[in-house]
């Protein structure tokens, strides 16, 4: 029996919206890649803006998980610019994403590059930090996160993204670390996902030196396999 035109009309409509939510991720990824020059540099510049959108730091009197989520889900609409809310702490060290860190992009084994195999890309867009400082050291609690965008070849489930925290004094000497992963959950037919994270930190400030001459980096671990 011959279908309906109206029926017809129907199943078209739907595969021809499938068709679309499907081109749309793969020429996201895609653009953004070829943007970088082949498919390896970085898609940001700076804090000031990624393929997610805009990057802002976050300044809070008391920094939770709940409340970086929030800020990164809260750039869903694409707002581009960066904002700077004040300090949270006079002579508090920074808490900033390491230089060209901020983001991270997994390619299926062997395809490094290849923006048609990407399987899912990450992206530190809010920070935050408080500190409490004392005689000879300084405590600071900061807070960082972001987004994951699956890919072409993306898979969905929880996404393990390893992240590394360093502390550095005003010579760009180590003098703590930290590494860390965080979990994202992201589904095929929901191909964002975002994640938050908060811990402390405590290191020594030797006589004659600030707490404001040290700086805090976190930065995703790019040894991670299938990194690019």
């Amino acid at each position: 029996m011959a279908r309906s035109a109206e029926t017809n009309g129907r199943d078209a409509g739907s595969g021809r919206s499938i068709a679309r939510r499907t081109g749309v991720a793969v020429a996201v990824v895609a653009a953004a890649l070829a943007a970088g020059g082949c498919g390896m540099s970085s898609l940001t510049s700076g804090l000031g803006g990624g393929m997610f959108g805009s990057s802002t730091k976050a300044s809070v009197d008391k920094v939770t998980e709940e409340q970086m989520l929030s800020a990164a889900k809260a750039d869903e609409a694409g707002a581009t610019g960066s904002t700077s809310v004040g300090e949270v702490a006079h002579g508090c060290p920074k808490f900033v994403p390491w230089p060209r860190e901020n983001h991270i992009t997994i390619y299926e084994q062997g395809r490094v590059g290849d923006a048609l195999a990407v399987m899912h890309r990450g992206e530190i867009t809010k920070t935050a930090r408080e500190c409490s400082i004392e005689p000879g050291r300084v405590t600071v609690k900061y807070g960082f996160s972001g987004r994951v965008l699956l890919g072409p070849k993306g898979k969905g489930g929880t996404i393990m993204l390893p992240v590394n925290v360093t502390v550095t004094d005003a010579k760009r000497a180590k003098v703590a670390s930290d590494a860390m992963k965080v979990d994202v959950s992201v589904a095929l037919d929901k191909p964002i996902g975002y994640f938050s994270a908060v811990r402390t930190v405590t290191f020594p400030v030797p006589e004659g030196n600030r707490p404001g001459d040290f700086e805090v980096f976190v930065g995703f671990d790019r040894a991670a396999p299938g990194a690019g």
